[in-house]
């Protein structure tokens, strides 16, 4: 099935843009996981309607329950990869999907991964992208910084340039799928935990906490979830820092590629985020309906 839009990130923004498409007509699926910072949030009460606080569970777990009940379609699932050729096709960790648009409402990217001179090394042997990088690193000895189901997806993209690569854990309890787990036979897995990088003008070595070291040429880093900047590398999306770069219609510099939410570097706060999803919401119909019509 081709949807008219896939919605990517089950937050305010996201169910905020689908619950606008669905009354729309368009068929609308959304995929995330239940990661929503919100979900953090013990009470909220500056947003309007709610005369008494209400949690953040409790209003993501309503704005949902609104979403279904109009016809929404919201599945469990990681997406590690977006690719569009005439269409939009979203990898997930369960499953392919494909639509006519698409919006990213992941969220702030909020994991760091603090090691020594790793940012010093960006652009000299680290990556963020293996479909940007993966090429200049062909019969080397590479590794991917990672735990979850993203660091397996990032390592198997890697092997169509070379065999020789290592999962670094960082000493963080593998969280793999049972789809994915296969994969981890073709690995070699270090568990330690990481103390430094090393290297002169390019990283070269890795220190552990240990004492013990591994050279390497490169190193991927695809630590906890696939985020808005991991996307916006791999596309060409245009970003500001960690933002995704959109106007005021919630456009990115892609056509069909629209995005909503903290991951745009807004005012973090629901009613921003509710806010952005119904305006992008209005784009995409608009695009949708256009798309049908050169059609």
């Amino acid at each position: 099935m081709i949807y008219d839009v896939i919605v990517i990130g089950k937050g305010p923004a996201g169910i905020s843009c689908a619950i606008y498409t669905t009354r729309a007509n368009l068929k609308t699926l959304v995929i995330g996981k239940s990661d929503s910072m919100l979900l953090k949030a013990d009470k909220i009460e500056n947003y309007f309607g709610f005369a008494e606080p209400v949690s953040g569970k409790k209003l993501l777990e309503t704005g949902v329950a609104q979403a279904l009940r109009l016809g929404t379609e919201i599945i469990e699932d990681e997406v590690v990869n977006i690719e569009k050729t005439d269409i939009f096709k979203v990898t997930g960790v369960n499953g392919e999907y494909e639509a006519t648009s698409v919006l990213i409402a992941t969220g702030a990217p909020v994991v760091t991964v603090p090691i020594k001179n790793l940012q010093r090394f960006e652009g000299n042997g680290i990556s963020y992208c293996t479909t940007c990088d993966g090429f200049f690193f062909r019969n080397k000895k590479v590794g991917v910084l990672g735990y979850t189901d993203y660091a397996i997806h990032e390592a198997m993209d890697l092997e169509v340039f070379t065999q020789d690569i290592t999962l670094y854990t960082n000493n963080m309890p593998l969280n793999v799928s049972e789809a994915l787990k296969e994969s981890l036979d073709k690995l070699k897995i270090n568990t330690l935990k990481i103390r430094e990088l090393q290297g002169q003008d390019r990283i070269e070595e890795i220190v552990f906490e240990d004492g013990s070291r591994e050279i390497i040429d490169g190193l991927f880093i695809a630590y906890g979830s696939a985020s808005s900047t991991s996307f916006a590398l791999k596309m060409g999306i245009a970003t500001e820092g960690k933002n995704i770069v959109v106007n005021d219609k919630m456009e990115t510099n892609i056509p069909g590629l629209f995005a909503a939410g903290d991951c745009t570097g807004v005012f973090k706060q629901v009613s921003v985020a509710v806010g952005q999803g119904a305006i992008a919401s209005r784009q995409i119909i608009d695009y949708v309906r256009k798309t049908r019509k050169d059609g």
